[in-house]
């Protein structure tokens, strides 16, 4: 019975994934967008405790649909009106390559349950007694992935700053506009 319901939580969660991922980019205003997004995290992070990763499952919830999505909502909110509508010129070469992307992925995924169900792959990986620990997690980040750690940090704070400067520019005021000239500290005449 134990079995048949990991495999439940497993297809559930794995539906909301995908369901989820689909509507992140499927709808038209960013707002529903990032909180579709949180929940595609959230059904990650119980996908990751389903392969006995608590620390990678907590850490997907507490930085990732926690403060990471916080400020993507912040940036939303902070663009307003401006943000909506992304998709108004018709698909780019971005969402044909996002297209092109998924096919790839799919293809692999039909691919390996392909070999799956043939029986050629069945060779069970090691994983050892520490796999998802803090330890070693934290092992691998600063040491065999430091380039990559440092790298989606940084990523990250450029998001944050092109957020920031994309809003200010988003609120400037018109400068041909008369009601501009008194935040300018000109006297108006009479």
């Amino acid at each position: 019975m134990g079995n048949f319901l990991v495999w439940v939580v497993w297809i559930v969660a794995a539906f909301a994934c995908l369901g989820s991922g689909a509507a992140v980019v499927s709808f038209t205003n960013p707002f529903y967008s990032a909180l579709a997004l949180i929940g595609n995290l959230g059904s990650l992070a119980v996908l990751y405790l389903l392969l006995s990763a608590e620390f990678v499952a907590a850490a997907q919830v507490l930085v990732y649909a926690g403060a990471v999505m916080v400020m993507f909502l912040f940036v939303i909110a902070y663009l307003g009106r401006d943000a909506d509508a992304p998709w108004a010129g018709g698909p780019s070469w971005q969402a044909l390559g996002a297209v092109a992307a998924a096919g790839a992925l799919m293809v692999e995924i039909v691919v390996v349950i392909g070999l799956k169900a043939s029986g050629r792959l069945t060779e069970a990986p090691y994983v050892g007694a520490g796999f998802g620990s803090p330890y070693e997690i934290g092992k691998l980040f600063l040491t065999d992935h430091l380039l990559a750690f440092e790298i989606t940090s940084i990523v990250l704070l450029a998001a944050a700053v092109g957020g920031v400067v994309l809003g200010t520019q988003a609120r400037d005021p018109e400068p041909d506009h008369p009601s501009n000239s008194l935040l300018q500290g000109d006297v108006p005449l009479r």
